[in-house]
């Protein structure tokens, strides 16, 4: 029994630094732009909404100052009296020369109410290369032509990018930060390299409207509860390619207490399960610190600390890389072992919350409404 521990041990310790390792080390494989680059095609953004988020204007008004030739930015929400529509109102009086369109409209075709929200929206689209993007991204002023730029190539299905967490709430919105920068980013990164390109982020999805209309429109994904990684799942099953963009956007963590960050995180780990249960299951690996610590009680050797020694110096610069202070050094751990209650939470429930209304976990087919009956359990 105790030279069966013993390997266990080894194991975790070797994996998990391996991975932290190459959590540090790997950089994605993103598309670069041909020489003499791309000729900027029409742009139609679409940005669904709803209520008065934190930097609202601020991160809208960033698709404001563009310098993409010729663009349209398309607003969606339910409720005309959505605060959300009235800072759409003051980004047109304060750019009048740009093409900006509100939609309002109550109507639900799915579960999924944002993309009931881009199905309201889209004829209002005029022009044939399409961006979607969360309402929470900032973007640099290069951002459309950059993220647009790989449709030129007919191959391409969707174009997506990696983000960057930008802490708006405190503490929790600061350990909120790293479950993206240390965690998340890391391991798409790591993915990339390793030549997996199964994915697709609402930072930013970018794909041709013809593309769209092959896979059955936005009413493909009306009851995906991951639906920007269906748009991307859906043009991959036509033999279209992901391409994952150099460009990185922000996004702002604004969870001001443990209860809203679990939330938050639980909710993306279980949509990440249903979608990959398979790689779910190996997440474990990731947690370093946990795993390290686990594998060192295991086998408490002088070589098994020689192992684990790289692991965990891999993690530490991590996390330097995502906030670079000294006091923010005690977050590891807490980091990682929230990470794994997570993951270990998020292997039970079929109902996850989002924006108030109760939606199923199932990733690999289409889902309905959850009965009222059940919201009560």
């Amino acid at each position: 029994m105790a030279s069966a521990l013993t390997v266990v041990g080894a194991l975790l310790t070797a994996l998990a630094t391996l991975y932290a390792l190459a959590a540090l080390l790997c950089r994605p494989r993103t598309w670069r732009p041909p020489r003499g680059g791309v000729a900027p095609v029409p742009v139609s953004v679409l940005k669904p909404l709803c209520g008065a988020e934190p930097n609202l204007e601020r991160k809208l008004a960033s698709l404001c100052r563009q310098t993409h030739p010729c663009y349209q930015l398309v607003f969606g929400v339910r409720d005309p009296d959505d605060p959300a529509a009235a800072t759409v109102a003051r980004l047109a009086r304060r750019f009048p020369e740009l093409d900006i369109r509100l939609v309002a409209d109550p109507r639900v075709h799915g579960s999924n109410l944002k993309v009931s929200n881009l199905i309201n929206m889209r004829a209002a689209a005029r022009h044939p290369w399409l961006v979607l993007a969360d309402s929470d991204i900032g973007v640099g002023p290069d951002y459309l032509e950059r993220v647009s730029a790989p449709l030129a190539e007919p191959g391409t299905g969707i174009v997506t990018c990696l983000y960057r967490g930008v802490a708006a709430g405190g503490f929790w919105s600061r350990l909120g930060v790293l479950f993206i920068d240390s965690w998340f980013a890391p391991s798409v990164r790591v993915a990339s390299r390793g030549g997996g390109s199964a994915f697709g982020f609402g930072a930013t999805i970018a794909l041709r409207a013809g593309t769209l209309d092959r896979i059955g429109g936005f009413e493909a994904i009306k009851d995906r509860l991951a639906d920007d990684f269906w748009l991307g799942e859906l043009t991959r099953r036509q033999g279209l390619a992901t391409v994952l963009s150099e460009v990185e956007v922000t996004t702002d963590v604004t969870e001001r207490s443990l209860a809203a960050l679990w939330a938050r995180e639980r909710r993306w780990m279980q949509t990440i399960r249903s979608l990959n249960p398979p790689g779910y299951a190996f997440c474990f690996v990731t947690f370093t610190l946990p795993m390290l610590a686990l594998g060192l009680w295991l086998a408490p050797a002088p070589w098994n600390w020689a192992v684990a020694l790289p692991g965990l110096g891999a993690r530490l610069l991590l996390h330097w890389r995502a906030q670079p202070h000294l006091a923010a050094l005690p977050l590891v751990p807490l980091r990682d072992g929230l990470l794994l209650v997570e993951w270990l939470s998020a292997f039970a429930g079929s109902t996850t919350r989002w924006r108030g209304h109760l939606l199923r976990v199932d990733g690999r087919r289409a889902t309905g409404a959850v009965p009222a009956a059940l919201e009560k359990t």
